[in-house]
């Protein structure tokens, strides 16, 4: 189940993902709304077992406890949460007071995400974060020490203006937290977003691509020294910790998504995605507005190289029909012969140096670009 919060008190630069600057009263709102769609899609899943839960942004952390009790109570009325369930709440690091995390008490929240980025205060201010560097360290040690173990930071790599002697401080900084998950990204420059706009007008720069790579490389070597498993493209983990919750989009589970912007799959061939208008999905009286796709056969094709291929396990060749094996096989013929895959127990993997060039791989296995 994923339950989307799209709160910010300010918009990050490099941010596209659906949110909003309303205020407190809309909160209350809005979850309200999460009721009645929670009780409209009850069934959406074909089992009334919850697994994982994770609650993402916006700014779930903006959420007043009271609010957020009210949202699992709703949940407990409806489905059954799994004993070992894993419950993720994003926070951004200014948020993560004794008062919040006291107030996270009674909740089944056990996994905090946090937004930490970089550890440079000036490219922290640049890119719209609230939060400074000290903020950050000082929030995973008021999580561990209010009980919460299980912490993943999310850092940026290609930021503007950011060298190499940065990420690496950003790395060792990170590792030195004992955190149990880090999800690294490489800075996009997303249309529309005012990164974008400043990238044209000419106040920023990319990073140039050896740099980014040299970046990457530095990562992967950091966190196999620290004992984290490369288990995704972005995402490093100690073992056992994980993230289950984004392993069941990568291995094709079904999912319930719950708010305005969220997106959720029948584990066959549906897609629904919840229209990214607060004000139409709080006045909303029957079903929420919402679009749905029907997949073609190539369509999940696609989605199954996709997802797969980003994870350390890559494709089961086993599980593909033998048409589309064959399929994937020869469009992957020559990237088996440049050493950018590998084929390993009947599965295709990404070699180190196919990772580099991921996107590039995984559109020419695809179909319906070809």
């Amino acid at each position: 189940m994923y339950i989307h919060f799209p709160f910010c008190r300010l918009r990050c630069i490099y941010c596209d993902f659906y949110s909003t600057t309303l205020g407190q009263d809309t909160m209350a709102s809005y979850v309200r709304a999460l009721e009645r769609e929670m009780a409209l899609r009850k069934n959406y899943l074909e089992s009334s077992r919850v697994h994982t839960i994770y609650i993402g942004g916006g700014t779930p952390s903006l959420l007043p406890t009271d609010l957020l009790h009210r949202l699992f109570e709703a949940i407990g009325r409806l489905w059954t949460l799994d004993d070992k369930a894993e419950v993720t709440i994003e926070a951004n690091p200014d948020d993560v007071t004794r008062e919040w995390l006291e107030g996270l008490r009674g909740t089944p929240v056990n996994r905090i995400s946090m937004g930490a980025q970089t550890f440079n205060d000036d490219i922290l201010q640049l890119i719209g974060r609230r939060h400074t560097s000290q903020q950050t360290i000082d929030a995973v040690k008021a999580c561990r020490e209010a009980g919460f173990a299980n912490i993943s930071l999310d850092l940026i790599y290609g930021l503007p203006g950011q060298t190499f002697e940065d990420w690496k401080d950003d790395v060792e900084q990170a590792l030195s937290l004992n955190i149990k998950h880090l999800s690294a990204y490489s800075l996009t420059f997303e249309e529309g977003t005012r990164l974008d706009t400043m990238l044209r007008q000419g106040l920023v720069e990319e990073a140039d691509e050896e740099l980014s790579r040299q970046m990457y490389d530095h990562l992967l070597d950091a966190t196999n020294k620290a004992g984290f498993l490369h288990y995704e493209i972005s995402n490093f983990a100690l073992p056992g910790y994980h993230s289950r919750h984004n392993s069941c989009y990568w291995q094709g589970s079904p999912y319930l998504g719950l708010g305005a912007g969220a997106h959720s799959y029948d584990g066959k061939r549906t897609r629904r995605a919840n229209l990214p208008d607060i004000k139409a999905y709080i006045a909303a009286k029957e079903d929420m507005p919402h679009e749905t796709e029907e997949l073609s056969n190539d369509a999940l094709y696609d989605e199954y190289i996709m997802t797969r291929l980003r994870t350390s396990d890559g494709i089961p060749l086993d599980e593909l029909s033998e048409k589309d094996r064959k399929y994937c096989l020869e469009m992957a013929e020559p990237h088996l012969l440049r050493n950018l895959l590998r084929i390993e127990k009947e599965h295709l993997c990404l070699t180190k140096e196919g990772i580099f060039t991921s996107n590039d791989i995984i559109s020419d296995l695809m179909k319906i670009d070809n």
